[in-house]
Formats: C-alpha cells, structure tokens, sequence
C-alpha cells in the first residue's frame, strides 16, 4: 500500500506542478474553450489576476506532495482547487473532466492514506 500511495503522490504532484508552471510559461498549448460562459468566465478569472494565484497555489501543493513534505499541507491546498476543476469540467468544458476526476480520486486516495493528519477535523469536541 505504501509503493501505491507514493505512485499517488508522485501523480498527483506532478500534475499540479506541470499544470502550475504552465499557467506561467505556457508551454502546454491548451486550446480556448468552445463554451462561451467558459470564455467569460477563465477571462475574468485572468484579467484579474486570481489565475496567478491559483497557479502559484498549484506549484506550492504540487511541490509539498510530489517531494513528500507536508503532505496533508499539500493536500489542503490542492483540494479547493481540485473541486474547482471539477465544477468548472462538469459544469462548462466537459472535455477536462476525465483528467480532473483522476485528481480528485487521487487526492481521495491519500487523504485516506493520510487520515490520521486529518480525522481531528471531523471528530467531535466535547
């Protein structure tokens, strides 16, 4: 279980960093969405510089869970993002979904494989 969970790790990771850095360098061709709600929508989200931030916030959760430091950190960073994609995929560009259902089941996968880290956020106070 733990070779899966590091082959998790690794993916997940490393689908943030590349997809991070490419929201700077744009090395990936990422062709502009047929959905014009979708235009308008990355378009905003663009022009007013929240991209930047959310790219940043990719290659920051990417890192911690790709080199395996703080990974319940990573993770928490990474999982609001993850729920975006898949609101944005499911909701507008449906053609990304495949790939951001993989992340989600992912960062799935090891928040359960990381449970401990983050049971005190559902258990019951007193």
């Amino acid at each position: 279980m733990k070779a899966v969970a590091i082959i998790a790790r690794v993916l997940l990771g490393l689908i943030f960093v590349v997809f991070g850095f490419n929201g700077f360098l744009h090395f990936i061709h990422m062709p502009p969405p047929t959905n014009p709600l979708a235009v308008q929508f990355f378009t905003a989200l663009s022009l007013s510089g929240y991209m930047k931030v959310v790219f940043l916030l990719q290659i920051i959760g990417g890192l911690l869970v790709l080199l395996g430091f703080f990974v319940p950190l990573g993770l928490t960073i990474l999982c609001p993002i993850i729920v975006n994609i898949l609101l944005y995929h499911a909701c507008m560009v449906p053609d990304g979904l495949p790939l951001a259902l993989v992340c989600a089941l992912l960062a799935v996968f090891l928040i359960w494989r990381y449970w401990a880290n983050f049971a005190g956020l559902v258990r019951q106070s007193a």
